[in-house]
Formats: structure tokens, C-alpha cells, sequence
């Protein structure tokens, strides 16, 4: 069992900028992966950006280049740079831990919205 917090979204114009941040309440040395995942009014949940226990990551076709997903298993902190953020990256972003055997830990999710 783990809980997630995220942190960091807000209202952004387009272009901008915006840092989001996942606390764990315990260890994440050992979860297979972190990820954070998206979903916006009426479309289903996507994965934005996956980093492992070893590092790897791999990112949605839409934000490969302007996102970076990056994980501190000395702070239990898990945090996506967002960066030449579009419209179309509105939505509710949401912290995940991607244990084994499909078990999946989320947070409550934070809002970004991109509006000029």
C-alpha cells in the first residue's frame, strides 16, 4: 500500500511552463515503475510518462519532447516537467504506482489547464 499526493498544476497559457510532483507516503525503491497518466472531460485515462525502479522511461507520442518524467527513490518523489505546454494538455493529471501483478496505487490527481 502506498499513498500519492501530487502537487504543481494550475492555470497556464499556452507556451508556458508547469513542474508536477508526486510525494509517496513510503519507500518506492522497490515499485516496478512510477508513472503519471491523464484524463481530460469525457475522454478516457492515458498514460503521459512511465519511469521504472532502473530509470527508463518512455512517454506518450504527444508529449515526448516537452515532458520529462524523473523519480528521486531517496525522496520518494516523482516528478513530470512539462514544458511548451498546449491546450490539448488540459486535463486531470494523476500520480501512479505501478506495483506487480497489475496492482496500482493513485493519487488524487491535479488539475493543469492551458488557457490563453
Amino acid at each position: 500500500q502506498v499513498q500519492l499526493v501530487e502537487s504543481g498544476g494550475g492555470l497556464v497559457q499556452p507556451g508556458g511552463s508547469l513542474r508536477l510532483s508526486c510525494a509517496a507516503s513510503r519507500s518506492i525503491i522497490s515499485i516496478p515503475a512510477m508513472a503519471w497518466y491523464r484524463q481530460a472531460p469525457e475522454k478516457q485515462r492515458e498514460l503521459v510518462a512511465r519511469i521504472s525502479s532502473g530509470g527508463s522511461t518512455n512517454y506518450a507520442a504527444s508529449v515526448k519532447g516537452r515532458f520529462t518524467i524523473s523519480r528521486d527513490n531517496g525522496q520518494n518523489t516523482v516528478t513530470l516537467q512539462m514544458n511548451s505546454l498546449k491546450v490539448e494538455d488540459t486535463a486531470v493529471y494523476y500520480c501512479c504506482a505501478e506495483g506487480y501483478l497489475g496492482t496500482y496505487w493513485w493519487g488524487q490527481g491535479t488539475q493543469v489547464t492551458v488557457s490563453s
